[in-house]
């Protein structure tokens, strides 16, 4: 088992400890840096540090689970980049195909993922399939050892960057939807493959929308069994809620035992304000503060198992209200001042809206904790059984 002082000797090798008076960027909101992340993976690369529990061979370390918490507890004491165009790979993707993909598949794509040296983006979404993911209409026809890839997506986080895109595509449409579906990897650059993107309103271009006609792709790209990608898409989804969640904790630096308890850093930034003499705004803050470490305790039993789960859908709407309630609490901290544009809060309260939609949206989290963690019984699905060809518009 390594040791506190070990960890911390392995990062010194490729990190800088961090300054907790510094607010660390997140979520990419305003930022559209690639090379920090890239260089820091590639510093963690050689020690497996950036993802300790993959195996050695695939750009980790083999940590056991203990081990892994250690690193990440430890690694909040360094100052790590903000990784948000590499999360889709990190977090989504690799675990994905450590449980879905082949050996191959594994050595050809993971370790570039570790490295930072590949983006990778996910390709889920579409114009008529969101919420209701299964009703995805981008086909993939098959040709010989090749398959042929037609239609659009959208909301594709990171697609501007990537190298790969994880894409669920209609194989069967003369199924029940769930049951036609197949996961593919693809080059961003193939023919035929056009990504246009998408101008948020806190100006930010990181979604995409994709538009596919005709690209090929080799049956060796598929991931998991042909008809059987609504499986490997649960997987990223239930490691996407996890991710989504994982950073709920505290927002500052963990002290070490026997130190002086300090305010997270977003707490902190806000005590020059003055706001603190007011016994209510105080009240609010300190309620925000309560949630974070209410939830970091929950996250942290949760994480205990390592596979992700229902709790992940738990785990996903506490960290859209601690970002929510964290942005509207610093923004309204400025008082008047507020209402320009060009203050350091403008931008994280103009993505906290977001927060509920993406990675799926928080009524869908709710109906999974609703269904999978409190037994309630499950909404009524009339297109369970009826062929994706028929029910695809919602016409039975």
């Amino acid at each position: 088992m390594l040791s506190d002082d070990d960890i911390r000797s392995g990062m010194e090798a490729f990190l800088e400890r961090r300054d907790p008076g510094v607010r660390a960027a997140t979520m990419g909101v305003g930022n559209d840096d690639l090379e920090s992340g890239r260089r820091y993976l590639d510093g963690a690369a050689a020690g497996g540090w950036a993802v300790p529990s993959w195996p050695r061979e695939l750009g980790g370390r083999d940590a056991s689970a203990d081990e892994s918490r250690a690193i990440k507890r430890v690694q909040r004491e360094f100052s790590v980049p903000d990784l948000y165009v590499y999360a889709v790979g990190l977090a989504m993707v690799g675990p994905t195909l450590l449980a879905h993909g082949s050996e191959q598949q594994q050595g050809q794509w993971m370790p570039s993922i570790a490295n930072g040296s590949e983006i990778w983006c996910q390709m889920f979404s579409e114009p008529e399939a969101g919420s209701d993911l299964a009703n995805v209409a981008m086909r993939a026809e098959r040709d010989g050892d090749e398959w042929i890839l037609d239609g659009q997506k959208v909301w594709t986080s990171r697609g501007m960057w990537a190298t790969w895109g994880l894409v669920l595509a209609r194989t069967d449409p003369e199924v029940p939807k769930h049951n036609g579906l197949s996961m593919f990897a693809i080059r961003m650059d193939s023919p035929g493959v056009e990504v246009r993107p998408l101008v948020q309103m806190n100006s930010d271009k990181h979604f995409s929308e994709v538009f596919v006609s005709g690209a090929r792709i080799p049956d060796s790209y598929r991931i998991g069994n042909l008809g059987l990608g609504w499986n490997v898409a649960v997987t990223v989804l239930a490691h996407e809620r996890a991710a989504a969640g994982g950073g709920g904790g505290g927002g500052g630096v963990k002290k070490r035992k026997g130190a002086a308890p300090t305010p997270p850093s977003w707490l902190a930034a806000l005590l020059p304000s003055g706001r603190f003499e007011d016994p209510l705004w105080r009240q609010r803050a300190t309620k925000a503060y309560s949630f974070d470490q209410a939830a970091a305790w929950t996250n942290g039993r949760a994480a205990a198992s390592r596979q992700p789960g229902p709790a992940g859908s738990g785990a996903k709407l506490r960290s859209t209200r601690q970002y929510r309630d964290r942005a509207t609490i610093s923004l309204d901290s400025l008082g008047p001042e507020a209402m320009l544009t060009d203050n350091e809060h403008s931008l994280t309260f103009l993505t906290s809206p977001s927060m509920a939609i993406r990675g799926g949206t928080d009524e869908i989290q709710r109906n999974i904790v609703g269904e999978r963690v409190l037994g309630l019984p499950s909404e009524p699905r009339v297109d369970r059984d009826v062929p994706w060809s028929r029910s695809r518009k919602g016409l039975l």
